[in-house]
């Protein structure tokens, strides 16, 4: 296990499985200016870190991923513009850092996810949920927007409608809901919720490194749109040059399971 920024950010390893645990369960997780920061640090160590495979985003505890930003440090640190360009830096940087990871993301959520854990959250390439997990982003209850790459992060997910629906009434609702509006992947029981992500990302970390993480960079290049170049195009057949592909052949032949090397 190591940390950053004290002990409100801890990074557990299993393998080629790392977890990111957001460690204030006695505030519910709620984010400071301290944990974006340290979010953001951690994804960035993961990403240099070619042996890892998957990476699982938590809060600590079973009651809560998280509530959003910790109010109580917003008198300080987020009472004008000037602030809350700074702080809404640290906070664009963490989303980008866990988005731009190389490895494949997933989001273990527990109870309450609304506000900036959610949108940690969505930041995650899959999310799995408890039945009993709440959502939400009730932000104009204090006068707060979203900035846009908040908001493109969740348009991205549920489309323009169910975007600004979520916006405008502000609710918090359940996971049956989340679920249709394409905000998580998975629902399981709550007592399920953890064993459900590890188990999605043990079967990510049994593939091929290389191709997951190219299916990765593949996805986002295409919603960003606009023509291929020559050398995009001849990297969706890089993956027959590499030693993952000679072994994933060799084992599907004779019916052995892969031992895939990323390389």
């Amino acid at each position: 296990m190591s940390n950053s920024s004290g002990d409100l950010i801890l990074t557990e390893r299993d393998g080629a499985v790392a977890t990111v645990i957001l460690n204030r369960a006695e505030k519910l997780n709620a984010l400071n200016r301290e944990m974006w920061a340290g979010v953001g640090g951690a994804f960035r160590a993961l990403d240099g870190d070619e042996t890892i495979r998957c990476v699982i985003l938590r809060g600590a505890g079973e009651k809560a991923m998280g509530p959003g930003a910790d109010i109580a440090e917003f008198a300080e640190a987020r009472s004008n513009p000037e602030q809350a360009a700074e702080y809404g830096g640290l906070m664009h940087a963490a989303m980008h850092a866990i988005r731009g990871c190389r490895h494949p993301t997933v989001a273990q959520i527990h109870g309450l996810c609304v506000g900036g854990a959610l949108e940690l959250a969505l930041a995650c390439d899959i999310r799995i949920c408890g039945e009993g997990s709440r959502f939400g982003i009730p932000v104009n209850r204090l006068g707060l927007v979203m900035a846009h790459p908040e908001i493109e992060a969740l348009v991205g997910l549920v489309g323009r409608s169910a975007a600004l629906e979520i916006l405008y009434e502000g609710r918090v609702f359940g996971a049956a809901e989340a679920r249709d509006k394409g905000l998580v992947n998975r629902v399981v029981a709550d007592d399920r919720v953890a064993e459900e992500a590890r188990a999605a990302a043990r079967r990510i970390a049994d593939g091929a490194p290389l191709v997951n993480r190219w299916h990765k960079k593949f996805v986002d290049r295409i919603l960003a749109g606009g023509e291929l170049s020559a050398e995009e195009a001849a990297e969706g057949f890089a993956c027959f040059d590499t030693g993952d592909f000679k072994e994933g052949v060799r084992a599907f032949l004779v019916k052995d399971k892969p031992d895939f090397k990323g390389e």
